[in-house]
This record gives C-alpha cells, structure tokens and sequence, in this order.
C-alpha cells in the first residue's frame, strides 16, 4: 500500500471521527503530507480542540477502522454535488466546488463511508481495515486561515503522523525530537546570537554582537574568496524605479512578493527584491567589447519580499535579508566554462561550511504548459540543454524538476538537507538569455558588431542570514572555529591572577583571536559550565600556577582534552586551525 493513499484515507477517516463527536463542524480540507496528513476544520462558534479532545478524536478513529467501512467513490454532476453540500452546510466545501466549475469541470466525485460523505478526487484504500497495520497517532493542533488568505475565517488544522510500521513512527519521532534540540530559532537565543522583538516587527530579527560576528566572518569569508576568483564587488541601492521592475518582468509576476511603492515628487520608488537590474544598469553604465567577457558583479545585497505574516520564521523567512549575489555577463562560448566555475566555487563554499554532506542539486526546468515564462521557446531549449549537459560535466546528479524554473531561465537549484531528511533551497544558479533583451544590454565582437550577453544569474553561500540558521541547526551551535563567535573564553581561577589574564587576552585579540574574559568571582566549575552551555571551542583556566609559568589551560571543547600551553603556542595552533577552515578542533597542546 503506498502510504501517500493510506494517509489521505486517514484524513477523511480523522474528518469522521470529528464530524462523529462534533456534529456541526464544518470541513475544509484534508490532505496527505510529508510524514502524514492534516484535516482543516470550521468549528462551530465557542468550540476548541484540546489535547484531550484529541484523544478522545483518536480512539473513534480507531473504531471507525475496525468497523471495515468501505471507501465507495460516487461520481455526480457538479450540479448535483453542490445541492447536498448546500443541504449539508458545507459552505468551505461549496467555494471549492465553485473554482471547479470556473476551471472547467462538470462532474465531481465524493467518497463515502458508513454515512459519512465528503468531496475528495482520492484514491482511497477499499475499506478502513485496510489502515490497521498503519502507525498512526495525532500529533497537534494549530490555526490555518481559511485558503491561506488571513481575511478569511480561522480554522482549527487537525495534524496526524502515520508511517508504515512503529519503528518507523518511532524513528521519525526520535528524529524529530533531535531536530527541536537544533531548532535554530530555539539555539540562536540560547546562544545570544540573534533577539526578536515585536516593538521592530515580525520576520526582522537583531543579531547580537556574536550574531553580527558571525554574520560578518560568513561574509568576508566568501568576499575575500570572491574576489580571488576575479568577481568585482559593487554596492548599489535598495531602492530602485517601479520602472526598473517593470522592464524586468518582476512587478507583473510577482507584485503580490513587493512592498509597495514609495512615491516621491511622483516617481513610483520600490525597495527591491533582487539586485539583477541594478547590476544591468551598471553594465549599461559603459560600452563593452568582446574581450572585456567574462564580467563577474558581486555583490551581499539587501533585499526585500513581503512574505505572509503566518509564513515568517526565525532566520529562514524574513522581511528583509542579505544574499551574496552575482551576476556573470559573458559572451554564450563562454557560459559552459563560467557555470562550471561557478559550481567549483560553490562545491568549495560547502566544503569549508562543512554542508557538503547534506548538498544536493535539483535541475530547475520550465513547463510548456505554463504562461509565466519567457515565450521564446527556442532559447529555451538550447537553454535547458546546456544546463543538463553542464551539470553532467560537473557531476552533479540532478534531480529534474519541471515547471521550477525562474520565468526567464532555468537554473540549479542548491538544496540542503535538515535534521529530518526534509530539503529546502539554499539558493540557486542560473541561466539567463532573456532578461539581456529586454534591458537591451550589449557588447561588440570580434566582428565590429553589437551582440547580446548571456548572464549567469548565482549566489556562493546564499541569504546570510538563513545560512547562519542551516549552520546552527547543522552543528547544533558548536561551530568549528573559524566560524564560532567566540573561539576561547579565558577564566581566572581567582581574582589574584586577573591581571595576568588580561594580559593574556590583549595578546590574542591583536593576533586576530575572538576571545573573551570571564573575571567573574563565581568559582573556575561555574565559568566552565557557563562555557560549556555555549558550546565555546576551547575554554582556558588561568590561575596562580599558570601565571607562574606564563602558560595558559585549555581545555578542547569537542575531545575533551586538557593541555597546559603557551599563550603564543596555542595562538599560532588555533590560528593554522582557522586559516585552513578546519572543522575538527585540533589547538589542544
């Protein structure tokens, strides 16, 4: 049985069990999803679903599969079904019934069991017997606006887990438990690296100094790296005409993603949700001949998309965030070996974030069937083409994925891997011919004529900020060195040698080390465990003795270990250990 059916045959079985105790409930949808399904609900007013609600839902459940209730498929006319989903008080059921009709459909199908009947395409399985070997249990509760659109009414959004068999659920529950101890959103404040605060604003976190440290080595990281590969950095605007978008092609397609515009003195000002027009206009600033290609604009830009209140979420989804972006102009003999170039840089970036494990990429294609993209299906092809043969060339292995290219150009897409096995985009590199036409962007060739540039739309490590999420959540906060905020906290034993200690400390900051001092009067146990808390690569106890030898106590987060060294020593080892981006702590004497 494949379980994608068994979960949507436990959702309208969860959609019985709540019509059965909750007679006048009304039903939205109920979907299989990742690891299980949902069942989305109107309760009647001054009705909740608790925790022993759930319970108590659970147990009819259960004898509801007992009972073998068939799933029987009824097909009628839209017609028809509207007239007992009316009778029925089946409003939400209704307005779904509407957007069939106005896509063209004129029969419908619903699906009975026992006398329950709700509007579903299935499948099913036969009966509800067949759901017994499942490991099901319901999971949560949570508030889901009624088709997403928060004017609309407040549902209450029944969650249910099912997995084949209980190892599995219980795998997946002993996984899941793991990913909240990672939760960066849960880390990032024990950690002090980034607050909230509603005064600011939901989806604009502030980064605390060691946040903003973080922040910042990511970024010099892969600048400096950059610019060794011949990318010149600019800095350009936030804001940006509507005109610009317009020329673009964003504001028709994706308006709804844009704040809206600022106007001033009557000219239409947007602040921007990427930074491709900008860098054209740059390239427009100043003719270009055959041999100036490969021109590489780089840039960390801010950008801005409006994304639903309901859909923002620590460090991933933000109002406003910081990508390194780039943008390759280059002439189409050159496109292979710069798209190879890129993929070099990136394949590198992992390795030194220490992601290369958890990396994989998805071929990113347009869909003939869709209106949104370029219509020019002949640069498409040759488009598409390249980019398959590219990826092949730098093994890849690409999942394919239609329809999920950016409307003028396909692309990679570099997808991450949580805790839960679950992927997301990182970011993304891309091809485009089209957006060079329509900002008429040029250069001469070898022949004395104007010819169109091709440009490699791509990013190196992504949105800064929610890469530092994938970070913390990767490493559950104990970061390499070369990326911990804070690389060693030096402890005084006693108040006696806090003179020393100082010493110490001023030494390793003029050496480039982020250390920190810890001259409390607590005792040598409680700064310890205070630094053990923040997952601080090495943590150094100075006392009496070690000032007497003009040595120092580390102490090496990950082994263990504990080495009695010099100040000069373990500077020179913790510095080799970050020039080289090491992911195991190795400056332990």
């Amino acid at each position: 049985m494949e379980m994608e059916i068994a979960r949507h045959s436990l959702a309208h079985v969860l959609a019985m069990a709540v019509r059965k105790l909750m007679p006048d409930v009304q039903l939205g949808i109920g979907p299989a999803i990742e690891h299980g399904f949902y069942y989305d609900f109107l309760l009647p007013e001054g009705a909740t679903i608790t925790a022993e609600t759930l319970e108590e839902i659970g147990l009819q459940m259960q004898a509801f599969l007992k009972q073998d209730l068939p799933f029987e498929r009824v097909e009628l006319p839209l017609a028809e079904a509207r007239k007992r989903l009316l009778e029925a008080g089946e409003g939400l059921k209704v307005e779904l019934l509407d957007d069939l009709e106005r896509a063209g459909e004129t029969r419908v199908s619903l699906y009975r069991s026992g006398d329950f009947v709700d509007l579903c395409r299935g499948p099913h399985v036969p009966s509800t017997r067949h759901l017994l070997g499942v490991a099901f249990r319901l999971d949560r509760v949570s508030g889901a606006y009624w088709r997403g659109d928060e004017r609309r009414p407040m549902l209450q959004r029944v969650y249910g887990l099912a997995h084949s068999s209980k190892k599995e659920l219980k795998a997946y529950l002993n996984a899941r438990e793991e990913a909240a101890k990672r939760d960066h959103r849960k880390l990032g404040k024990e950690l002090g690296l980034y607050v909230t605060s509603a005064e600011v604003g939901k989806g604009l976190p502030l980064l605390t100094p060691r946040g903003a440290t973080l922040r910042r080595v990511l970024e010099r990281f892969v600048v400096d790296e950059e610019l060794r590969r011949g990318y010149l950095h600019v800095h350009t605007p936030d804001l940006g005409r509507k005109l610009l978008y317009e020329i673009s092609g964003h504001w028709q397609l994706y308006q709804e993603s844009m704040y809206p515009t600022l106007d001033l003195g009557g000219v239409e000002l947007c602040l921007r949700p990427m930074a491709c027009p900008h860098h054209f206009m740059l390239y427009r600033s100043e003719p270009h001949s055959y041999r100036d290609l490969p021109l590489r604009y780089a840039e960390i830009v801010k950008q801005y998309r409006r994304e639903q209140s309901g859909e923002l979420s620590g460090l991933i989804r933000l109002m406003c965030f910081h990508l390194a972006d780039a943008h390759i102009f280059c002439r189409e003999d050159q496109v292979r070996e710069e798209f190879l170039r890129v993929v070099d840089l990136v394949k590198y970036v992992m390795r030194c974030l220490g992601l290369q494990d958890v990396i994989s990429y998805r071929a990113s294609l347009h869909d003939h069937q869709r209106d949104k993209y370029v219509d020019n299906p002949v640069l498409w092809e040759s488009a598409e083409k390249l980019l398959l043969e590219i990826a092949e060339e730098a093994e890849l292995d690409c999942t394919i994925a239609p329809g999920e290219a950016a409307f003028y150009g396909p692309k990679i897409d570099v997808q991450i891997r949580n805790v839960l096995g679950k992927e997301d985009t990182i970011f993304t590199l891309q091809i485009d011919f089209a957006l060079p036409e329509r900002f008429d962007l040029g250069y001469i060739d070898a022949g004395g004529r104007t010819a169109r540039p091709v440009v490699i739309h791509r990013s190196s490590i992504g949105c800064l900020e929610r890469t530092i999420a994938f970070l913390i959540e990767h490493y559950a906060g104990a970061f390499p060195t070369w990326l911990a905020p804070v690389q060693a906290r030096l402890m005084t034993i006693t108040d006696a040698s806090l003179d020393y200690a100082k010493r110490v400390e001023e030494q390793m900051l003029r050496a480039g080390i982020r250390c920190e001092l810890d001259g409390r009067g607590d005792t040598i146990g409680k700064k310890k465990r205070d630094g053990r808390l923040q997952r601080i690569p090495y943590l150094v106890s100075i006392g009496a003795r070690e000032e007497q030898e003009g040595t120092i106590t580390v102490r090496n987060r990950d082994t263990k270990k504990q080495s009695v060294i010099s100040p000069a020593a373990f500077e020179a080892r913790l510095l080799e250990e970050v020039a080289g981006f090491s992911l195991e702590l190795a400056a332990d004497g």
